[in-house]
C-alpha cells in the first residue's frame, strides 16, 4: 500500500545529514559538556557550534540563544521567565485566542494565582489579530505582549514586524511563538523581536530539541534551577545529541529554505485546487495568501474529521484533525473556534501539512483517495441535508 505522510505540522522526518551529525555524540563523543577534559571540551564545541547556526537561523548574536527541551518549554520560559522580574512595573498582559497551549496555559496558570491581568485578543474568521484591538489594549502597566508568528493548525502567519514596532513603541516586552515559522519561513528578530521560540522537529531535526531567543538586557528567571547550564538560564545537563542535531537543521534551512518553500508552495496550491474541485461544501480554513507553505486546512461539510482520518489512515495516508496537541482529545479546537466557526462546522476539518520531501504524486494520490471517502461518509452521516429529510420524514 501507498503511504504519504502529511502531518509534518506534528512533526517532520528528521534529515539524514541531521542524523548523521548527531550519531558520534551517541557514541564515541559521548561526554558531558561541564566536565574538564576532552570528551567535555568535544562536547561543549558542538553545543556552541550549534548556538551559532541556530543564532544564524533567527539574525540573533549566539549569546542570546538558550537550548531547550522543546518548544513548549521554551514557550513557558519565555512568558514566565520573563514576567516574574517585571511585575515591579506591572501585571498586564496581552495575548491572543489562538496561542499555542503552552503559551496559552502558562499565562492562565499566573493568571489563576492572581498573579497578572490578561487581555486575550480576538482574531478574525482568518485568524489575524486586528493590530487597532492590540493598541487599544495597551495599558500603563503592560508588560508583556505574546503573539505567535504563525499557526501551524490553520496556516496564518501574523502581521509580526508590525506587532513588535508597537510593543517597541510603548517599551513593552515583546514575545513570539515561532515554532511553525522558525526554519520554515524567513525570521528575523531585528524587527524587535525580544523573546522567541523554535523547535528542531519542525524544520527536520530531533524531537526534543527547542531553543529560546532572549535578547541582550532582557532579564529572564530561570525555571528550571540547579545548574549553570546555558549561562545559568536552565538547569540541566545538555541533551548534547539533540542540540547538534537542531544546530545543524537550522544550518540547511538556512541554505535550502527559499528551494524548499517554492515547491511546497506549489504542491500546497495544487493540494488545494484539487480537493475544491473535487468535493462540494469544502472551505479553506486560514488566510488564503498569509499562509504558511506547507499548509492545507480544509472544512468539509456534514462529517466528522476523525472519520476521514481513519479511512485515510486506511488508505496510508497520514494527516490530523487539529493541532498536535489536541488531535486526540476530540474536542471542538481553540484555533478554529476563535476563528468563529460554529462547533458542529469544527469537527469536519482536516490539516494536511507537507514537507520537503513531499512529492506531485503524494498530493495527486490525496485528491483522488478523499472524495470517495467524502461521498461514502455523507452517504452515511445524519448530518448531510437528504439523509437528514429522510430521518425527519421517518420520525413523523
Amino acid at each position: 500500500m501507498r503511504e504519504v505522510y502529511l502531518d509534518n505540522a506534528a512533526t517532520t522526518k528528521i534529515d539524514d545529514r541531521v542524523l548523521e551529525a548527531m550519531l558520534p555524540f551517541l557514541k564515541e563523543d559521548f561526554g558531558n559538556p561541564t566536565s574538564l577534559h576532552g570528551w567535555g571540551e568535544k562536547a561543549k564545541t558542538a553545543i556552541e557550534e550549534a548556538r551559532v547556526s541556530v543564532a544564524a537561523l533567527i539574525g540573533a548574536e549566539p549569546r542570546e540563544i538558550i537550548f531547550t527541551s522543546s518548544g513548549s518549554e521554551a514557550n513557558s520560559l519565555a512568558i514566565k521567565g520573563s514576567i516574574k522580574p517585571l511585575l515591579r512595573i506591572g501585571n498586564h498582559v496581552i495575548t491572543s485566542t489562538i496561542e499555542h497551549f503552552s503559551v496559552l496555559h502558562a499565562i492562565k496558570a499566573l493568571e489563576k494565582e492572581g498573579t497578572i491581568e490578561v487581555t486575550y485578543l480576538p482574531v478574525d474568521s482568518f485568524g489575524m489579530i486586528n493590530v487597532e484591538d492590540l493598541v487599544k489594549a495597551i495599558r500603563s502597566e503592560t508588560i508583556l505582549i505574546s503573539v505567535m508568528s504563525a499557526n501551524s493548525e490553520v496556516g496564518t502567519i501574523q502581521s509580526v514586524d508590525e506587532i513588535a514596532k508597537i510593543a517597541n513603541e510603548n517599551k513593552i516586552l515583546f514575545h513570539t511563538d515561532a515554532v511553525a515559522a522558525a526554519g520554515i519561513i524567513p525570521v528575523n528578530v531585528d524587527s524587535g523581536i525580544d523573546l522567541l521560540s523554535l523547535s528542531a522537529s519542525q524544520f527536520y531535526g530531533p524531537k526534543g530539541a527547542g531553543a529560546l531567543y532572549v535578547r541582550s538586557g532582557v532579564r529572564i528567571q530561570p525555571q528550571i534551577e540547579g545548574g549553570i547550564q546555558e549561562s545559568g538560564k536552565r538547569g540541566g545537563t545538555e541533551n548534547v545529541p539533540a542540540i547538534v542535531g537542531l544546530g545543524k537543521a537550522a544550518s540547511l534551512a538556512v541554505e535550502e529554505m527559499d528551494d524548499r518553500n517554492y515547491r511546497m508552495e506549489s504542491l500546497r496550491d495544487r493540494l488545494i485546487t484539487g480537493l475544491r474541485s473535487s468535493i462540494d461544501d469544502l472551505t479553506l480554513n486560514g488566510h488564503p495568501t498569509k499562509r504558511l507553505p506547507g499548509n492545507v486546512h480544509v472544512r468539509i461539510e456534514y462529517i466528522e474529521g476523525e472519520s476521514m482520518l481513519i479511512f485515510l489512515n486506511m488508505r496510508g495516508i497520514a494527516a490530523a484533525s487539529g493541532s498536535a496537541c489536541t488531535s486526540r482529545a476530540l474536542k471542538a479546537s481553540h484555533v478554529m473556534t476563535a476563528l468563529g466557526i460554529p462547533r458542529e462546522k469544527v469537527h469536519g476539518s482536516l490539516l494536511f501539512s507537507l514537507s520537503k520531501e513531499t512529492t506531485r504524486d503524494d498530493v495527486d494520490y490525496v485528491i483522488e483517495v478523499l472524495p470517495p471517502i467524502v461521498a461514502r461518509l455523507r452517504e452515511m452521516s445524519p448530518m448531510t441535508p437528504a439523509n437528514d429529510e429522510i430521518i425527519g420524514e421517518v420520525r413523523k
